[in-house]
């Protein structure tokens, strides 16, 4: 064998299809969610009757497959049926209810939407969906600057189910009253994925992006265990494409465990979403964090109340529960000691060129 045997062409690559590990994608099968999947199709079965569906609330951890869940229910309705308008909404770019319309109107084709105010872009909405039914999803519902579109929504249009996705449960007690006494939601939780569950969702997904024999089980099996570690099925995505990413910067003909530790050493510098997840004052508390490092959380909210901010003390732990959740900082809680429970706040490093995975 030459010295070049082992090594990729110039215009050779070890992903056929590379689209596989994006977290958008949705694959053929879905796997470990068919119970929630059930859950919701039952909630919007009356639709095909024409008859108004029931609204669903689904929540859970991020990296748990929501998403790709009902985007698939939704491809679903799209494949079976003319009689049922399939719309898919991200609150965290369409956040206002005249973003929201447009963005439903752009979804249905019509594009005379130049010079209307939101009353006038909803007159059009509702003359599109009402001759027939809807499944309207809204995701990251809890990025929305408002919900008046939900009123709207639930008020006149005839027959539809609304389906809301969010990482936090506690979204749905902070809508406005109206829309709550209107939405009534059936409640849907997806919880984390098993390590056997992750390995398998990680395994489909390497078959569907690798040529045959270019990234072994063992290295699936490692890239599963640090995604399950943090609990986050994008994770594992992540560190597919990049362990790939790394063998082919070697010009190497399969991914080594080299290539998949490498992948692995730069996530204490990953965060799956960009600071534009965080409102004005957890941003805040984020840069407040980054001047007090290592510092006990009574300290930081009293440093916080110096600073101007405005929420009690409550509302500051549900905040330091955000930025945990989404992997800004590290929450260490220390047993023992003279003060009995210690909880101490460190900022983790955050790389930005990977904060838009």
């Amino acid at each position: 064998m030459g010295v070049f045997g082992n090594m990729l062409g110039a215009d050779e690559t070890l992903f056929k299809n590379a689209i596989a590990l994006d977290y958008d994608y949705v694959p053929k099968i879905i796997p470990f969610r068919e119970k929630e999947q059930k859950q919701v199709a039952a909630c919007i079965k009356p639709l095909f009757m024409k008859r108004n569906g029931r609204n669903v609330f689904v929540h859970g951890p991020p990296g748990v497959g929501k998403s790709v869940a009902i985007k698939k229910i939704l491809d679903e309705i799209d494949e079976t049926t003319d009689e049922i308008i399939p719309l898919y909404i991200n609150c965290w770019k369409k956040n206002t209810s005249f973003k929201v319309f447009s963005e439903i109107c752009r979804q249905l084709d019509y594009k005379f939407i130049h010079n209307k105010n939101t009353d006038e872009l909803f007159d059009v909405v509702k003359r599109l969906l009402n001759p027939k039914a809807s499944m309207l999803v809204f995701d990251e519902i809890d990025r929305a600057e408002e919900t008046d579109f939900l009123y709207y929504i639930l008020e006149e249009i005839f027959l539809k189910s609304i389906v809301l996705i969010t990482n936090y449960k506690e979204t749905v007690v902070s809508f406005d009253s109206r829309v709550k006494s209107r939405l009534l939601p059936e409640i849907i939780e997806f919880k984390p994925y098993s390590i056997a569950e992750t390995k398998e969702i990680l395994t489909q997904r390497a078959e569907y992006a690798y040529f045959q024999g270019v990234i072994s089980e063992q290295a699936v099996a490692r890239i599963s265990e640090a995604s399950h570690k943090i609990g986050d099925i994008r994770i594992g995505l992540f560190l597919l494409r990049e362990a790939g990413n790394n063998a082919e910067a070697r010009s190497a003909k399969k991914v080594e465990p080299g290539d998949v530790e490498l992948a692995i050493s730069k996530l204490d510098k990953f965060s799956i979403k960009s600071f534009d997840v965080l409102d004005e004052e957890e941003r805040k508390i984020y840069e407040l964090i980054m001047d007090n490092p290592e510092t006990k959380i009574g300290e930081l909210f009293r440093l916080y109340q110096g600073k101007g901010g405005k929420g009690v003390y409550k509302t500051f732990q549900r905040k330091i529960d955000k930025l945990e959740k989404n992997r800004f900082i590290t929450v260490d809680k220390i047993e023992g000691g003279a003060e009995g429970r210690t909880t101490i706040i460190k900022p983790n490093e955050i790389d930005k060129k990977l904060t838009e995975f």
